[in-house]
């Protein structure tokens, strides 16, 4: 029993990252505590089912998804969907003068790309 606890850990661990969110980003997502988040994904804690769902929920996934191999499943759309989700949540919580300067700075750094392609 314990391997499977330490494999779901794992596994919510694995799409957190693929989101690029943090520990406490899920956790308040989940409407969780850090704490717990971590836990679960050490493997050092019982989740419910009922925290389970908070958490899928929350990951955007379905249940069945915490029993496959992320890597292996994974279209190229779902891949870029899942950057550009992560990209959202890098920026959801800036203020709207810091995600200008990103924009900026990030038309700047594409224009710098293109030109070296040319």
């Amino acid at each position: 029993m314990e391997d499977f606890i330490r494999m779901v850990g794992e596994q919510i661990r694995k799409h957190r990252k693929l989101r690029g969110l943090t520990q406490e980003r899920l956790a308040e997502m989940s409407g969780l505590s850090f704490s717990y988040v971590s836990d679960v994904e050490r493997g050092t804690r019982n989740i419910s089912l009922e925290s389970l769902g908070k958490l899928v929920y929350a990951l955007s996934i379905k249940p069945a998804q915490l029993f496959e191999d992320v890597n292996e499943r994974m279209s190229a759309d779902e891949e870029s969907r899942l950057k550009l989700e992560s990209l959202h949540s890098l920026l959801v919580d800036r203020t709207p003068e810091e995600i200008e300067f990103i924009l900026s700075t990030s038309r700047e750094f594409l224009k710098t790309i293109d030109r070296s392609r040319s």
